[in-house]
Parts: C-alpha cells; sequence; structure tokens
C-alpha cells in the first residue's frame, strides 16, 4: 500500500478476488467472448469490404464502429485476461494511465460516430434525393474525422486532469480497469476541480452525441409517419432499428456511470455494468448489425456460398 509521502508506481486490480476454479473459470469465459468479439466485428469489416452492395455511407460508417469496437475491447480484455489467468494484479501506472486513455479515446469516438450514423439515416430517410450528393466519401471521411479528433480532445484532457491528481490513500483499485470512478477514490490532494473539468467534459460529449440521435430520430419519425402504406413505414423503420438497439446498449450504460456522479450505486454494480459496455456490447454489435439487416444478411450468404463453391472445386 502506498503511503502519503510515497510516489505511486503501480496499481493492483482488486475486483476479481475469486477461488482459482472460479478465477479459471472466468478467463475461459471472458477469452471466448472476446474471440468471438473480435472475430465478429473482423468478419463485418471484410463483408463490407468485399461486397458491392455495402458500399454506401451507412457500412463505411458501421465499418468503423466495427474497428472501434474491436480497439475499445482489445484496450480492456487482454489486461483482464492476464489478471485472471496469472492472478497477476499490478498494472504500472504508466500503463494504467494509458489504458485509461485508450478507453476514454475509443468510448468517446463511438459516442461521436453513433451521432454520426443517426444523422446518415437522417439524410437517408428524409432527404433521400440530396442523400447521394450530402453524404459523399469526402463528407464522410471528414464527419468519421471529426469524430477522432473531438474524442482525441477529450481523451486528452480527461486522461491530463485524472492523472495530475496525487493518489496516496492506497494503489488497490477495486476494479477490473483503470477507471475514473475507483481512481477517485484512491485520490488524497482536492479532486473538486478536477472532477468538475472531467464530468463536465463526460456531459458534453454524451448529450450532444444525444441531442443529434435525438433531433434525427425526430424527423425520420415524423417523415415515416408520412408514408402512407404500412409496408413503406415498416421498410423505412427497419432501416433504422439495428442501429436505435445499439444506441440504447451503449448509452444506457455510459449515462449510467458517468453522469449519475458518485450518488446511488455501488462500485459492485458499476463492475457488472462496465463488464457489460466493455466486453458485452462491442460482440453484440455485429449480431445486431447483421441479424437485423437484410442487406448484411444477403451479403453474409453470398460470401459463404462462394467459400463453399471454392472449396467444392
Amino acid at each position: 500500500m502506498a503511503e502519503n509521502d510515497t510516489v505511486v508506481t503501480e496499481f493492483i486490480l482488486m475486483a476479481f478476488q475469486l477461488s482459482a476454479g472460479l478465477q479459471m473459470s472466468l478467463f475461459f469465459v471472458f477469452l471466448v467472448l472476446y474471440f468471438v468479439t473480435v472475430g465478429g466485428n473482423l468478419g463485418m469489416i471484410v463483408l463490407i469490404q468485399r461486397d458491392l452492395r455495402l458500399q454506401t455511407p451507412m457500412y463505411f460508417f458501421l465499418r468503423h464502429l466495427s474497428f472501434l469496437d474491436i480497439c475499445y475491447s482489445s484496450v480492456i480484455v487482454p489486461q483482464l485476461l492476464e489478471t485472471l489467468g496469472t492472478r497477476k494484479m499490478a498494472i504500472t501506472y504508466e500503463r494504467c494511465a494509458t489504458q485509461f486513455f485508450f478507453f476514454t479515446l475509443c468510448a468517446s469516438t463511438e459516442c461521436f460516430l453513433l451521432a454520426v450514423m443517426a444523422y446518415d439515416r437522417y439524410m437517408a430517410v428524409c432527404n433521400p434525393l440530396f442523400y447521394a450528393t450530402a453524404m459523399t466519401p469526402q463528407t464522410c471521411l471528414g464527419l468519421v474525422a471529426g469524430a477522432y479528433a473531438g474524442a482525441m480532445v477529450n481523451a486528452v484532457i480527461r486522461t491530463g486532469c485524472t492523472f495530475s491528481i496525487s493518489f496516496c490513500k492506497s494503489n488497490h483499485v477495486d476494479f477490473f480497469f483503470c477507471d475514473l470512478p475507483p481512481l477517485l477514490k484512491l485520490a488524497c490532494s482536492e479532486t473538486k476541480p478536477r472532477e468538475w473539468v472531467i464530468y463536465l467534459l463526460a456531459f458534453l460529449v454524451i448529450t450532444t452525441s444525444i441531442s443529434v440521435i435525438l433531433i434525427s430520430y425526430f424527423f425520420i419519425i415524423h417523415a415515416i409517419l408520412k408514408i402512407r402504406t404500412a409496408g413503406g413505414k415498416a421498410k423505412t423503420f427497419s432501416t433504422c432499428v439495428s442501429h436505435m438497439t445499439a444506441v440504447a446498449l451503449f448509452f444506457g450504460t455510459l449515462i449510467f456511470i458517468y453522469l449519475k456522479g458518485n450518488m446511488g450505486t455501488s462500485l459492485g454494480e458499476d463492475k457488472i455494468v462496465s463488464v457489460f459496455y466493455t466486453v458485452v456490447i462491442p460482440m453484440l454489435n455485429p449480431m445486431i448489425y447483421s441479424l437485423r439487416n437484410k442487406e448484411v444478411k444477403e451479403a453474409l450468404k453470398k460470401t459463404l456460398n462462394t467459400i463453399k463453391v471454392s472449396q467444392v472445386q
């Protein structure tokens, strides 16, 4: 344990203090989930790249979402697997700060990217005649670059504020990765000004993204209600269902963790929710976009049929 006059050089991740047998069981569970996550998202990227029918702005953004989900999961899960598999709970100060930075970068980028994808659906549904001219490859690339740039600014400031705090109460982090709430509990210096900056940034990132999403879907729903046929309404709405599901899962958990402050929930509840959005959601996104998307399912069938034919020959 770090004393008040000792500089913290490493943290001890204390989230999984379990029996050896249970830890190994969890190790294999998370290992399988990680392989499924990486495999599913890589498969989505390759599928979009190979199929000409998927060379549209919507799938361009989805390809970046899949890439983000791989990075997002890879920032957290390998460290978790190392802790469970080797029972080595120590993580250096520098590695902790690096993990914190890239976790913030991936999470913030995904917030902005989901907002961009909502805007894309708005343009496709509400302005179909101008969609091709408005959502050019250059525009799409600019929107994605803007998402990464905004996330980079947030990650730099958030990491700087967090790791300029003096940690001396302890170096035992009651969590499975270096996240904000458990780190703040170790601070022995005044944290309120930095906390205000950190939570203000989180509020701005989340509320800005959600505002774009809500406004986009307000106009989308308004446009769908104007469609006279039930079949037309269902077909148009079906193009948005996958995105709406991904938004609800991702932002629901982020709001629970980062906008609740220190009120009302324990770190135990935070751990469960954090496992969900760092491990489970990146695994679910390819399934959400493939099972509920006719074009992706047709592209997948075509690719599988091509593989079968090549194997027969």
